[in-house]
């Protein structure tokens, strides 16, 4: 069918022609990046570092404690090992119960400690950073459990003030 002289142009045509302006945009795009002296990188010179978000806790932190500050053998004490099981297996202070600290997915073992009626709680963890154990300590002080404090260095600052060796 003719237009007033002109045909309608078919699809095909203007996706050949968009697909020439893109190609088109992105060469001087690129062109353009490649010459300017603070240009962007088409590949990370690094592995970028993903940050798991961690939950907001409710209620006052949990306090620091030095490793010498803590005696396993403390009347009304419950001592928490936030590590893994296996670590856990592999060395835990006397008496501490298990119960590995997961970022995104906290476990219903804290329940234990809300159930305890300790007078203190006490968390290690992995001592390194961000620490296992500050982040359970703070979701359980999160959950009105008074007390709550965390040892500085985790388990392997633990292991040395109690003469476990390194």
């Amino acid at each position: 069918m003719i237009y007033g002289g002109n045909m309608p142009p078919r699809w095909t045509t203007v996706f050949r022609d968009a697909a020439i302006v893109v190609a088109l945009s992105a060469a001087v795009a690129l062109t353009t990046n490649k010459l300017r002296s603070s240009g962007i990188p088409l590949v990370a010179a690094q592995e970028y570092e993903v940050l798991v978000p961690c939950p907001e806790h409710e209620g006052k932190p949990a306090k620091p404690l030095t490793p010498g500050d803590v005696n396993p053998k403390e009347k009304g004490l419950l001592l928490v090992d936030a590590r893994e099981a296996e670590t856990y297996r592999a060395w835990h202070a006397p008496g501490a119960i298990s119960i590995p600290y997961d970022y995104l997915e906290p476990k219903p073992e804290e329940k234990r400690v809300l159930r305890s009626r300790a007078r203190r709680v006490i968390v290690y963890g992995d001592g390194e950073n961000p620490d296992s154990g500050e982040q359970l300590a703070n979701a359980i002080s999160g959950k009105g459990v008074k007390n709550v404090h965390f040892v500085r260095g985790g388990a392997p600052a633990l292991r040395r003030a109690l003469g476990g060796g390194r």
